[in-house]
């Protein structure tokens, strides 16, 4: 389902816009349609009234939990099961921050990544990325949000976009809190500055040797490292806010001496973050984690060279949660609903 469905349902039933906007925002932050000063029957025309109960009722039904997974972080994996039965997984992160997925199943197929092992089975509509947000804040609160779960989303850029405005807004997520994630498709530098809300952007590098980042991402779209960050920077510069360049850590294939020269000669001086990223563990996939010094070294030797770098830990590791591997269990297991209680 879209937020264009769900508004073109209200408008049937007589909103008006303002109408439409009250019961998205109340929505999109997890709040009763009864909330507020102004109660529906001051507010609402009767049809909107007699309808609204129907449409929470297929709001609420979008994304439910199915099994929740704290971590010694602060984090927590989220299986969320969808209307139709298919399953996606959100990250409470630390912070405030939130994960969401925007597809079920990645066509990327990286090579390091469990949710790109069994290909894309469909495209998540906006109101279901939307309706993520929308449970985790009935959990905690959500002040930040990454399209960095399940899914490219770049591959369902109309979606994605539309999720981004209405939380950008009615939802109430500043703008450099939405961080869009991508592996590098030209199509998004080309609509991202369109919108009225110009989320963070955050580009997936991995490599600064094309031939070993196609490797790793053999299905991603073909764009040098160079070009990737020519784009990136030029965004950056247009949106006022720094590109984040993600790079999971991979013992013995993108650790070595020749990569943090290439990634000096490449970002330094840039409007730029390197995210460094340990690689989280997946039970099947033949790569490893550098050493915890390793990865210390590292972050060290670029912070010192000139390029701003965290290094950060993907969360949930004790859980075992790495991007997929959540779906991919469940998928051997009986359902086991968890309510809020």
């Amino acid at each position: 389902m879209r937020i264009h469905d769900i508004r073109e349902r209200l408008r049937a039933h007589g909103a008006l816009p303002l109408h439409e906007h009250r019961v998205l925002r109340l929505w999109a932050n997890a709040l009763p349609q009864a909330s507020g000063k102004r109660k529906p029957h001051d507010f609402l025309p009767l049809s909107v009234r007699d309808a609204l109960p129907a449409v929470e009722a297929e709001l609420r039904g979008l994304a439910q939990l199915r099994s929740e997974h704290p971590a010694e972080d602060g984090s927590a994996r989220l299986l969320i099961s969808l209307a139709d039965g298919q399953t996606v997984e959100s990250v409470l992160l630390p912070r405030d921050g939130l994960c969401v997925s925007t597809q079920v199943g990645c066509a990327v197929g990286c090579l390091f990544c469990m949710t790109g092992q069994g290909g894309l089975l469909r495209q998540l509509g906006s109101a279901e990325i939307v309706a993520q947000v929308a449970l985790a804040r009935t959990r905690r609160a959500v002040r930040k949000v990454v399209f960095m779960g399940m899914g490219e989303p770049a591959h369902n850029l109309d979606n994605v976009i539309e999720a981004i405005e209405l939380l950008g807004t009615e939802g109430g997520i500043g703008h450099k809190n939405l961080v869009f994630s991508t592996v590098g498709d030209r199509r998004v530098f080309g609509r991202l500055p369109l919108g009225t809300v110009k989320p963070a952007l955050a580009l997936s590098l991995h490599s600064t040797r094309a031939e070993l980042r196609a490797k790793l991402m053999p299905r991603a779209p073909v764009i040098t490292p160079d070009e990737l960050v020519e784009l990136g920077e030029r965004y950056a510069r247009a949106s006022g806010y720094p590109i984040q360049y993600q790079w999971t850590l991979l013992a013995g294939i993108n650790d070595g001496d020749d990569e943090l020269d290439g990634i000096v000669r490449l970002l330094r001086g840039k409007y730029a973050l390197l995210n460094m990223i340990p690689y989280n563990t997946v039970d099947g996939l033949d790569f490893e984690r550098p050493s915890a010094q390793r990865a210390d070294a590292i972050a060290r030797t670029l912070h010192r060279r000139g390029v701003l770098t965290k290094l950060r830990q993907s969360a949930g590791q004790d859980v075992e949660g790495g991007c997929g591997q959540l779906r991919a269990r469940a998928a051997e297991q009986p359902v086991k609903w968890v309510s809020r209680s």
